[in-house]
């Protein structure tokens, strides 16, 4: 945890206070921190004298309050809904400073025609309906990016890749150029980008390379775009200490191969399965650790050389043919940017002589194994106490349970290890929850409410808050008007 999101943790009488007043669980967003996130991207744009643009994945987080900050500051946003469009229009951003992307309804495509907002096109299909609504609604030219996968190596070196069902294939370049240049005068061409479902840098800068060549392409036939879009997946670093992580993981392996006692619900093995005494499948956990992840993966795939094109780094192509650089992070643009808090309903032994930790909140309140994500909770004391009760002793592995009526509500599959055994009454708070573990599949199952969401910012050496619907950045961050 960086200082902002530790320094939060620290407030516990705050925290208890919020929950009492406003229900478990409940999301807090840090607004200021996804500020100095864009910030540290654009530094790395100036490390490489790129100009260009940082676009907010906004289906990250639905919050109010971290789009309004953000508006508040020169990055952009990519809205992949109707529903996130009209939100970043009312947080402030002007069409300029918004792209389309994801699957488009009618009503969708027609607001972003109509409002003048950057769309970027997975296919000729969707290219074609923006040129008719254009043209039937008599609207000015619309500036258009075209989204690409399935790019190969042009050195010969296979690169494996995993199939998208965004974008168009490379090979079909020549198709969307012709319709490009068929719906001329309802279209502009700015740029060409990617989408890839990896977070290989080998497979990332192969991408960037085909998209300059396919700029190339672009100019040979007239056409003058000036964008390159490498879209999102630059990560998140979860973990502080690799070393934890490998550990984790051996201690995993050797539980699903019965050299040791369980650490999941009923021996889950998160894609790993124990056949005959042979090791099987694959880990389908996110890296928790990754040493190289948001602004400093951007800058080394920046780095990387571009065989095809004379070996010379990417940034420096992009330089060279004065090409803007697009980015549209999501998790890394929200990394430190909140917590989800849930009160401790019930602690109870289960017959197998396990701790269960029930909670006031649902698995999809903070949906850790629906995006593969391990994160130990912090225990926030009722009355601020740290050490372990009397008879208790320090450090516990417990299974934490949520509150709907099913076997399958458990916010984690895994055993998470405490430095002591909560009490009733105690939170736990689920740090660096803000990039799709807090609010991206909430429901009201069985009738129970959605989390609650408010927005704190530090002024004059303490914390303050709002309902997350109230925030607008009226203010610095330094609390001065």
């Amino acid at each position: 945890m960086e200082p902002r999101l530790a320094s939060l943790l620290g407030s516990e009488d705050l925290l208890h206070t919020l929950v009492d007043a406003l229900g478990s669980p409940l999301n807090v967003v840090v607004p200021d921190q996804i500020a100095e996130n864009a910030e540290r991207f654009r530094a790395t744009y100036r490390e490489h004298h790129l100009t260009g643009q940082v676009f907010f994945a906004h289906k990250a987080n639905r919050s109010s309050a971290l789009v309004r900050r953000l508006a508040a500051t020169d990055a952009a946003v990519d809205v992949a809904s109707l529903g996130e469009l009209q939100h970043a229009l009312s947080a402030g951003f002007t069409p300029d400073r918004i792209m389309a992307t994801g699957p488009k309804t009618p009503e969708f495509l027609w607001l972003a025609a109509r409002t003048g907002v950057t769309v970027n096109v997975d296919s000729r299909t969707e290219l074609d309906d923006l040129a008719a609504l254009v043209r039937g609604h008599r609207m000015p030219r619309r500036q258009v990016l075209l989204r690409l996968s399935a790019f190969e190596a042009a050195t010969g070196v296979t690169v494996l890749t995993r199939p998208s069902r965004f974008g168009s294939s490379a090979r079909e370049l020549d198709a969307l150029l012709e319709a490009v240049e068929r719906h001329g005068d309802a279209v502009e061409l700015i740029g060409i980008g990617y989408h890839l479902d990896t977070t290989s840098l080998d497979e990332k800068a192969v991408a960037l390379e085909g998209c300059i060549r396919a700029l190339d392409a672009c100019r040979s036939r007239g056409l003058r775009p000036r964008v390159v879009d490498i879209g999102g997946g630059f990560g998140v670093n979860y973990l502080a200490d690799g070393g934890q992580w490998e550990r984790y993981t051996s201690e995993l392996t050797r539980a699903v191969l019965g050299g040791r006692p369980p650490l999941t619900w009923r021996g889950h093995g998160y894609g790993l399965r124990n056949e005959a005494g042979t090791l099987r499948g694959s880990l389908g956990l996110y890296p928790a650790h990754r040493p190289i992840a948001a602004e400093g993966y951007l800058d080394e795939l920046l780095s990387r050389p571009a065989p095809s094109l004379g070996g010379r780094s990417l940034a420096t192509l992009l330089l060279e043919n004065l090409y803007d650089l697009y980015t549209e992070p999501g998790r890394a643009l929200v990394d430190q940017c909140g917590l989800v808090l849930a009160r401790v309903l019930e602690v109870r032994r289960t017959d197998a002589g396990d701790h269960m930790v029930r909670l006031g909140m649902k698995a999809d309140d903070v949906s850790l194994e629906e995006h593969g994500v391990l994160m130990d909770p912090v225990v926030i004391a009722r009355e601020g106490a740290s050490a372990a009760a009397d008879g208790e002793s320090a450090g516990v592995g417990v299974y934490l349970a949520g509150s709907l009526c099913l076997e399958a509500d458990l916010i984690t599959r895994r055993m998470v290890f405490l430095p002591r055994l909560p009490r009733p009454g105690d939170l736990l708070a689920f740090a660096n929850t803000a990039g799709y573990c807090m609010d991206f599949r909430s429901s009201r199952a069985q009738q129970q409410p959605v989390a609650r969401q408010v927005a704190v910012w530090q002024e004059a050496g303490s914390w303050r808050w709002c309902l997350d619907e109230e925030y607008w950045p009226l203010r610095c961050p330094g609390g001065q008007p």
